[in-house]
């Protein structure tokens, strides 16, 4: 009972912790990537929010980048930390401007994901992770 309210920190815990976040997490964000990179590439007229004024197309392909290449490199555990910085400008983009006007239950899903990348920026893919194996 002591080790489940111990503040003690166990690495190979919290590595375990982000590892699950990891997969998780780029694994749900990929599933929103997929549809994106099918419209990206199906040929037919795009129609995306173009917040900064590049674009439909280059914005839709900055979100594919992101949501798509970038969860899988979350997922990886490659360049976990430059590949969190896109997925938070995406979800920043996504909850403060997309749906800024939306109730909360709309924007909780980005805040959400916002939160764990932000989280992934700090701490890194820990030691179950191919940055791991680089760093060696």
């Amino acid at each position: 009972m002591k080790k489940l309210f111990s503040s003690s920190i166990n690495e190979n815990y919290v590595s375990l912790g982000l590892l699950v976040l990891r997969l998780f997490s780029g694994a749900f964000m990929l599933t929103h990537g997929f549809g994106k990179f099918q419209r990206l590439f199906s040929g037919g007229e795009i129609r995306f929010m173009d917040f900064m004024g590049l674009g439909p197309t280059i914005s839709l392909s900055l979100a594919v980048f992101a949501e798509f290449l970038c969860a899988i490199l979350i997922m990886l555990g490659a360049a976990t930390r430059l590949a969190a910085i896109p997925l938070i400008v995406t979800m920043s983009t996504a909850g403060f401007v997309a749906h800024a006007a939306d109730p909360f239950g709309t924007k909780e899903k980005p805040l959400l994901f916002l939160v764990i990348f932000v989280s992934l920026l700090i701490m890194g893919g820990g030691k179950y992770s191919v940055d791991k194996l680089i760093g060696k």
